[in-house]
């Protein structure tokens, strides 16, 4: 009877070491949140129609929360006026921003948008916020000196901030007409399913990669 009673005192903070690990695992699940534009709003489309909300019931099956935080017309400006509102509100642990597509329409200065991307990407990481960038494109109507220097952008940001750049998600997309609408920006219902597959083979790895805990928490 001493030596149940001796085993099971030895066996409770094992339960309790336990039960406080499950507790941070489900309090704090892996979080994605999607600051973005049209192109991750779903412009033209009903919700659960666009590549976010396809991305979102792909990575459920692994407890993976998936937040769209984009809105159509959003710039490089409008995100950096968000972002601090939008941490507090979802708590996410990892960050994709999908953002410069409309500063490029609107012709806005090379610089100010990598200025404006480095300060979102410094204030998510001062958060202890993994960031992603997803690389842009514009139509080539703009001219090869503007479309190279708007290209580059987000890759020199990546480098300056050590972050992954997803390659434009559009890239083969935007060459097929029958999967864009009709402005030849925005794609199709029918193309979301390629885009959230493309999406999906891009962010799996870096979701499930140790979290560097830069910054605080």
């Amino acid at each position: 009877m001493r030596r149940s009673i001796v085993w099971l005192w030895l066996f409770i903070p094992c339960l309790l070491v336990s039960d406080q690990l499950y507790a941070q695992q489900t309090d704090n699940p892996t979080t994605l949140m999607v600051l973005g534009d049209s192109l991750s709003a779903g412009y033209g489309l009903r919700q659960e129609q666009g590549w976010v909300s396809l991305l979102q019931n792909a990575f459920k099956p692994q407890g993976i929360r998936v937040v769209n935080a984009a809105i159509s017309g959003e710039t490089t400006d409008g995100g950096l006026a968000r972002l601090p509102r939008l941490l507090e509100q979802h708590q996410p642990t990892h960050l994709l921003i999908e953002l410069g597509g409309n500063d490029g329409l609107q012709g806005h200065n090379v610089k100010k948008i990598r200025t404006n991307l480095d300060s979102m990407i410094e204030i998510a990481k001062q958060q202890g916020v993994e960031v992603f960038l997803q690389a842009m494109q514009i139509p080539t109507n703009y001219g090869p000196r503007y479309n190279q220097l708007f290209q580059d952008v987000f890759y020199q940001a990546g480098d300056a901030h050590s972050i992954p750049v997803i390659p434009f998600f559009l890239t083969e997309i935007a060459l097929q007409p029958e999967l864009m609408q009709r402005d030849g920006i925005h794609p199709k219902a029918e193309a979301q399913p390629q885009i959230a597959a493309f999406m999906q083979q891009q962010l799996q790895p870096l979701l499930q990669a140790p979290v560097s805990h830069s910054g605080t928490q």
